[in-house]
């Protein structure tokens, strides 16, 4: 043991935060690290999300436009060539339905799922979906396939 390695004992020193408002001689009363007036000094105050100091805030600034249709269906586009990768790595066979394309994670067990027309089929399935583009819906029959709409 020399100076270079001395240290205090396990657990004798605390990093214990400061004690502000504690009275006067602790040199931390009165504002209490607070600085004087203003809102950030009172009881009470959180700073609202976007709020700029009083100067108008940038959400209000930007025009609004355009709007959302509230009977809007969403659908999880799945391509037709991600369904030949699927056959060529022999995790589907000769069937695709939504059960399918969910547990192979390709959709969400509460989203509608939409057959896109990108690529090329080659293997003959029997694609179960809510929806096909004309273009996907002749690949798969093309392919001697079978579409079947829910």
């Amino acid at each position: 043991m020399d100076l270079s390695n001395l240290k205090p004992a396990e657990g004798s020193v605390k990093r214990q935060g400061k004690r502000v408002g504690r009275g006067q001689g602790s040199g931390k009363g009165g504002t209490a690290t607070r600085g004087h007036k203003g809102a950030k000094s009172r009881s009470g105050y959180s700073k609202k999300l976007g709020f700029e100091g009083g100067q108008m805030p940038l959400q209000r600034r930007v025009p609004k436009f355009g709007f959302t249709n509230i009977n809007r269906k969403e659908y999880q586009g799945v391509n037709i060539d991600t369904l030949q990768q699927l056959v060529d790595d022999k995790k589907i066979k000769d069937a695709v339905d939504f059960e399918t394309l969910v547990s192979l994670g390709l959709a969400g067990k509460n989203e509608m799922v939409k057959i896109l027309g990108r690529g090329e089929l080659s293997a003959k399935l029997k694609v179960t979906a809510h929806k096909f583009t004309a273009t996907a819906q002749k690949a798969i029959e093309a392919a001697g396939g079978e579409v079947v709409t829910l």
